[in-house]
């Protein structure tokens, strides 16, 4: 896009979009399953570690269709059912967003473990995530998807659940796009809302332009912008993330040099 003058906002927002018939994150995930399963979708970067980890959308689409059977078929979730997800900004985060779009339950991220159904915990907040009475699951967040060591006392690892699910997915009910989706910093959307929202006036504000567009994202998933830059938008227009963590940590040489060796057009940084 040459510059914002040159159209106005509603046009924008249409040409955003890839595919105006997609309802819910799930929906956009399967048609850039369609369009191109080759291409990167994520490629995550943890600064504290040196840990890269690049996911085609076939990759990244096989990991949401395990988790999703994971959820519905072990954890016995349902479509309204609340999963608490506290988990920082992270490729199997991502992947945990996608799978509760295609089961239809609530993701809340940082969300009360007391009040949901399913708790996904990273290891540094297992002792809150006790507080839910329903199923827990613990990520170690180690390179490769790697297991803990020993799984904590009164979770399922997930590394060690998710290998044996099913490659392909389908929800026993359909999934209403007008239902509750999504919950980021109190504030709850429905799986349209997050379709509308990143795909159209996110993406313009981000700078996404369309297919090809590849965004680097050092936000967390603490806040809408940073959930919709870092995973939403990008998939959305047909683009892709590049999701840093720990981006503070990276001096301005190294970031620089990724924007570079990674083909980035959009850069939003905390």
């Amino acid at each position: 896009m040459s510059g914002p003058h040159q159209r106005p906002r509603a046009p924008l927002r249409t040409l955003a979009r890839v595919n105006a018939i997609d309802r819910t994150p799930a929906d956009l995930l399967r048609s850039a399953l369609a369009a191109d399963p080759a291409r990167p979708l994520v490629t995550f970067y943890d600064d504290a570690t040196g840990e890269r980890v690049e996911l085609s959308v076939a990759t990244f689409a096989n990991w949401v269709a395990k988790t999703a059977n994971l959820l519905q078929g072990e954890l016995s979730a349902e479509p309204g059912d609340r999963v608490a997800l506290l988990l920082p900004a992270h490729w199997q985060t991502a992947v945990w967003l996608l799978a509760c779009s295609s089961v239809g339950v609530v993701a809340d991220l940082a969300g009360d473990p007391g009040a949901a159904d399913v708790v996904v915990s990273g290891p540094d907040t297992l002792e809150a995530a006790r507080a839910c009475s329903g199923e827990r699951i613990a990520l170690a967040l180690r390179p490769l998807g790697g297991r803990f060591p020993q799984a904590p006392a009164g979770f399922a690892d997930y590394a060690v659940e998710v290998p044996g699910q099913g490659d392909r997915f389908a929800p026993y009910a359909p999934v209403d796009p007008e239902a509750a989706a999504l919950v980021v910093a109190g504030a709850e959307f429905t799986g349209a809302e997050v379709v509308e929202r990143a795909g159209g006036a996110d993406a313009v504000r981000f700078g996404l332009t369309g297919p090809g567009a590849r965004l680097l994202s050092g936000l967390g998933y603490d806040t809408w912008d940073g959930v919709s830059a870092g995973l939403y938008a990008p998939l959305a227009v047909g683009g892709s993330v590049v999701l840093c963590r720990h981006l503070e940590l990276a001096a301005e040489g190294v970031v620089a040099k990724r924007v570079e060796d990674e083909r980035v057009t959009a850069v939003r940084r905390a």
